[in-house]
């Protein structure tokens, strides 16, 4: 609530005590430094460790102090921290000034890393619960005893029933170890946190176009003349990238637009504001295009040549006039036609937005309707234009690449007979010996392949273990659960989420903090606590929201008994039996593997989307170099790195010995594929229902095809007579794979994306993107009301699905939404982030800097609102969810919401329906700060495709406490 207590706050040495300390010697600055950590880049951590364990302390004579390059372990700006290491021991620390990402700034967040790296409210040792208590045990204890547990339940279960659930904050190192050592679990339960973030995104905008990802980057928004921001709030959720946003607004005189059912700080410098109903994008987009097509503001040969089924849209936007937009959404048509108007006149735009438009039930819709809206402008495939879409996590971006996901395999490759073969492949592996890993599962007489079914995804995985195991699509419930690098409380429905924990044979947390993990529940055994180090305390290569990958420098040694999560796998291997054939071409040093040889071995494989040409070394090379690469265009002029783009975005094609510079706008034409040019992606076919779906005439800078063309195969270089330019070796990979019809994305020799490049082709074609996505539930994108809704007068025209079973679980649609809860829950609740905290919030708010910012988890209420329903500011009240939950919390009187509308941040835990938890945490490791979830009262409902949650659009009733 941006106001300063101590309430609710954790006792312990303040900063004050130390300064005070520190005041009464004479040091010079450098010992002031160690003493402290106190440095010129920010607000730095004090630690507070009196009295516990903690980390050796620098001597402050003598000592030659190292600086390391490291990347914030934050949001996904990917910002530069560079380190001051005396002794072992991390001392200060200062923004990378060199970095083209954060230029030399910091947000609160990230200035105060240092403090995650050895503060004091961490797991400092394994530990197990023991008659309702956790006790210390070792770490070969831990092991044996969760792995015995695990092989009985595989026995009585099959492996599906352990569920195996990752995490954002791995590296893509880690991330791709830790989607292999499922696989040779044998199975597909396994996600991570973008499921419940970004996987509407992904899908949506990978069906549009081709890939799902950020198609330009923070930098080139410099470029842009337009900004138009709908469900996403950077000002806090990415600080730093407000610098790039702000630099095309000064220097471009570029409206900024912010679409936003809550006045955010964001909207605090929108030259533009539209405030809308929560739920409604898909309707303001289609009004925005209504505006568009009526007076003709599309850009007709941009459509005629490289979009497929605009007419389509165009049917489905004639229903939307200004009035039904209104109605709908309650923005006056006036409004959005100056939106419109704007948009129109200051091309490029750019199109940016986060977990406001995701978190749907229909949140493919509403990415799929952001990315018709470019379509239509022409503003894709454009420097300053394209979809920015900010990731969350600082490495959410990679771990969805390097496939921690329940539907595919490293690289996308999906679940296919052929997606497995080729990672056999790369992994010089038995398929027949991966297929024995995995369940067969017969029922109603069909015999079904596991390892070909997608797994149940992260969002789902309470229904895995409470609900009637007839119900499931596999053979039995989830038995056991890992939580690795996990916040519970950033999933809704966390009353069923207790019950489940409770249910679980075997729940397991392997974090550096204990998270709400250790306490939501009420065991009394069958519960672990391993102690992973932060990424400060390993090195690897990190992926940025643009697709630029980063290296981490380890900053220092992992403290305390700890271990980095690399080794945690490889230990679990060992227990399994399975550490030679995971490991055969991973070096391994004591019991750490070599994170250097995992990156050559997803750069041998990950072909589908260019993760092949950004070799450790290469990587590296960037990183000491950063001072030579354009702040604006990324391109290194000169040096070691020269022609490059900073990170190598991916696709960066081909093998690292190609040096293809990277990818800094996708589906750019007017540069050769060579320079980091390149087409749409040629992924649904040549034809549909008679029409052409490869590009009308159009092509790449310098392409020896002259119009559109389909993906690369070795039978298509033959036909064209370019098979004559792959040597030797590649044409005999080429043949040991599946000789003409080996395509570009199984060729582990590089061949056919270099020769296809060589002719300035794209190897994955050129094709035009779909605005009609045919195998989804709404090929045209379509409004649909949320499930919980008090708008009942939209129910019957706009209702949400049919119910369901897929990703194994069934589920519920429209037997919620029939029932009518809006008069007992009136207001509607939407989620978002703090500037102070990330995620659950679990290591910000062990962080005393940061702890000392926001103290209370709190509810934002409109002045009418809260006078109608006797709520006073700053006074506790209490929410209430139509599924049964309540929380206490502050009342926050604000018309940053509007009337009937309330916000709460998601960042908070520790608290249950008005109890405190405190008592529950192993001694030493509670946060700071504690409070109620968000989540405890935020409601079921799950995206159409993806199984997305929603958390931004339900009921909630409010009344004083």
């Amino acid at each position: 609530m941006l106001r300063k207590k101590t309430n609710g706050v954790a006792k312990g040495p303040r900063a004050g005590s130390l300064l005070s300390s520190l005041a009464a010697k004479t040091m010079d600055r450098r010992g002031f430094l160690a003493a402290s950590g106190v440095t010129v880049g920010g607000l730095a951590a004090l630690s507070l460790t009196s009295g516990r364990v903690e980390a050796a302390t620098p001597s402050t004579e003598g000592g030659k102090i190292v600086r390391k390059k490291s990347v914030c372990t934050h949001c996904s700006v990917g910002c530069t921290v560079e380190a001051e290491v005396q002794n072992g021991t991390w001392i200060g620390q200062e923004p990378g000034w060199d970095s083209p990402f954060n230029l030399g700034a910091h947000c609160a967040k990230g200035a105060s890393v240092r403090e995650h790296a050895h503060g004091e409210r961490r797991l400092k040792y394994p530990m197990k619960m023991v008659g309702g208590q956790w006790q210390k045990i070792s770490w070969d204890e831990a092991i044996n005893e969760i792995g015995d547990k695990m092989l009985q339940i595989r026995e009585e279960s099959g492996p599906d029933s352990v569920y195996w659930l990752g995490s954002a904050k791995f590296n893509n190192e880690q991330s791709y170890l830790f989607r292999k050592f499922a696989a040779y679990w044998g199975t597909n339960n396994v996600d991570h946190q973008a499921r419940i973030c970004h996987s509407t995104t992904v899908a949506g905008v990978a069906n549009t176009w081709g890939y799902g990802a950020m198609t330009n980057s923070y930098n080139d928004i410099h470029n842009s003349k337009a900004i138009f921001l709908i469900g996403g709030n950077p000002a806090e959720a990415h600080p730093v990238s407000l610098l790039h946003l702000l630099k095309a607004k000064e220097e471009n005189n570029a409206p900024l637009i912010v679409c936003d059912p809550r006045f955010t700080r964001t909207a605090a410098h929108a030259d533009e504001y539209v405030r809308f109903r929560p739920g409604s994008d898909v309707a303001l987009v289609w009004g925005l295009l209504w505006h568009i097509f009526e007076n003709s503001w599309e850009d007709k040969e941009f459509i005629r040549t490289r979009v497929y089924g605009m007419d389509d849209i165009r049917q489905e936007v004639k229903k939307w006039n200004p009035e039904e937009v209104e109605r709908v959404t309650g923005v006056p048509g006036a409004q959005l036609e100056r939106v419109a108007r704007t948009l129109a006149n200051n091309r490029p735009g750019t199109v940016i937005w986060c977990m406001g438009g995701t978190q749907h039930t229909n949140g493919n819709n509403n990415t799929r309707a952001y990315c018709v809206l470019q379509l239509a402008l022409g503003n894709m495939g454009a420097a300053g234009g394209g979809t920015n879409i900010f990731r969350g996590h600082d490495n959410v971006q990679g771990a969805t690449d390097l496939g921690v996901l329940a539907d595919t395999l490293p690289g996308y490759y999906g679940l296919a007979a052929g997606s497995w073969a080729h990672w056999a492949r790369v992994w010089e592996e038995d398929l027949d010996w991966v297929k024995g890993r995995f369940a067969v599962w017969d029922k109603d007489g069909k015999s079904r392949a596991m390892m070909n079914e997608k797994g149940i995804p992260v969002s789902r995985w309470i229904d895995g273990v409470l609900e009637a195991k007839e119900n499931l699509e596999q053979p039995d419930n989830t038995r056991a659960m890992v939580l690795w690098g996990h916040a519970p409380n950033s999933q809704t429905r966390m009353l069923e989420m207790k019950e489940a924990m409770e249910k679980l044979d075997l729940l397991v947390v392997v974090d550096p903090f204990p998270t709400v993990s250790a306490v939501l529940h009420d065991r009394k055994e069958g519960a672990y606590l391993l102690p992973a180090t932060t990424q400060f305390e390993t090195s690897g290569s990190v992926t940025a929201s643009n697709r630029s990958l980063q290296w981490r420098e380890k900053v220092v040694e992992p403290l305390f008994d700890s271990k980095v999560d690399h080794e945690i796998m490889k230990l679990f291997a060992d227990k399994f039996g399975f550490t030679d054939r995971m490991f055969r071409n991973i070096a391994i040093e004591g019991n750490e593997p070599v994170v250097e040889d995992i990156t050559r071995e997803f750069n041998r494989g990950m072909w589908t989307i260019g993760y092949t040409g950004q070799s450790p070394e290469r990587l590296k090379k960037h990183m000491a170099n950063q001072h030579h690469f354009d702040k604006t265009t990324l391109r290194a002029v000169g040096g070691p790195c020269d022609g490059d783009i900073y990170g190598l975005p991916w696709p960066s094609w081909g093998t690292p010995e190609m040096n293809h510079p990277g990818t800094h706008v996708l589906y750019d034409m007017s540069l050769p594929v060579s320079k980091g040019g390149l087409t749409f992606r040629a992924r649904f076919g040549v034809e549909r229902n008679g029409e052409n779906l490869l590009a009308d005439g159009v092509y790449s800078k310098n392409s020896e095809i002259k119009d559109g063309y389909p993906e690369f195969t070795m039978q298509m270089l033959m036909d064209l007579g370019w098979d004559g330019d792959l040597t030797a070796e590649e044409r005999a990979s080429i043949d040991a794979v599946a000789g003409p019809e080996t395509n570009w994305k199984t060729d582990l020799s590089g061949g056919i994306q270099r020769v296809a490049i060589k002719h300035e082709c794209a190897p994955f074609g050129n094709a035009k993107a779909r605005a009609i996505v045919w195998n989804f539930p709404d090929p045209v994108p379509l409004h649909r009301e949320p499930l919980y809704t008090n708008r009942r007068d939209l129910v019957e025209d706009y209702p949400t699905y049919e119910d369901k079973t897929f990703w194994r679980v069934p589920t519920l649609y429209e037997s919620i939404q029939k029932k009518d809860f809006s008069k007992d829950f009136p207001i509607i609740l939407t989620s978002g982030r703090l500037v102070e905290y990330e995620g659950g919030g679990d290591e910000t708010r062990s962080n005393p800097w940061l702890a000392e910012l926001q103290q209370d988890m709190f509810i934002e209420v409109n002045p009418r609102d809260a006078n109608n329903m006797n709520i006073r500011d700053g006074k506790d009240v209490w929410v209430s969810g139509p599924e049964g939950a309540r929380i206490k919390v502050k009342a926050m009187v604000t018309e940053r919401v509007g009337e009937g509308v309330a916000f709460m941040p998601f960042h908070f835990g520790g608290h249950l329906e008005g109890k405190d938890l405190r008592d529950k945490y192993p001694k030493g490791s509670d946060p700071y700060v504690l409070g109620e979830s968000t989540n405890t009262v935020q409601t079921y409902g799950y995206d159409s495709v993806t199984q997305m949650q929603e958390t931004k659009c339900t009921l909630c009733s409010i009344m004083p406490a």
